[in-house]
C-alpha cells in the first residue's frame, strides 16, 4: 500500500468503534494520511461535540510528530524539556494519549485519533483501529 485509502481508513475506523462498543463509551474517531489530511471520521451516537476536533487534531499530532501522543505527556508538564508544546502549531498538538501512527514497513502512513472518553479508555480504541490496521497490512 503506497497510500492509505478510504476503504483502509474506514475499516480501521470500524475496528476502534467496536472496541469502544466494548467498553461502552461513544467515542469520535478520526484517521489521517501521512500529510495529516482527513480521510475518514467518525463519531459515534451521543459522543461529545468537543471530541470531534479532538480527535482529528490527536491524528495529526501523530503524524507530524511520528509518534503517539501519550509519549507528549511526561515531556510536556511545567518545568519539563517541551513544556509548551501545545501551543505550537496554533494550538493543534495534543499531548495526551488517544493518537497513534499507523506505520508500514517502518514508515508513519497516517494515523488514528480517539477522543471521547478518559484517556486510557482513547488509547485503548485507538490501539484497536492499530490493530485492525496491522491485520489489513498483515
Amino acid at each position: 500500500m503506497d497510500k492509505l485509502t478510504l476503504d483502509t481508513a474506514e475499516k480501521v475506523i470500524a475496528g476502534a468503534e467496536k472496541e469502544a462498543e466494548n467498553i461502552g463509551v461513544s467515542m469520535v474517531i478520526t484517521v489521517v494520511d501521512d500529510g495529516g489530511n482527513l480521510i475518514a471520521k467518525h463519531r459515534m451516537d451521543d459522543a461529545w461535540i468537543a471530541s470531534i476536533a479532538i480527535s482529528e487534531d490527536k491524528a495529526w499530532t501523530s503524524v507530524a510528530l511520528k509518534m503517539p501522543t501519550s509519549n507528549l505527556a511526561e515531556a510536556t508538564v511545567p518545568n519539563s524539556e517541551l513544556y509548551g508544546l501545545n501551543t505550537t502549531n496554533n494550538g493543534r498538538i495534543v499531548v495526551f494519549g488517544g493518537g497513534i501512527p499507523l506505520q508500514q514497513d517502518g514508515k508513519v502512513v497516517g494515523a488514528v485519533g480517539v477522543s471521547g472518553s478518559a484517556v486510557p479508555d482513547d488509547v485503548q480504541v485507538a490501539k484497536a483501529g492499530v490493530q485492525t490496521f496491522e491485520e489489513i497490512i498483515g
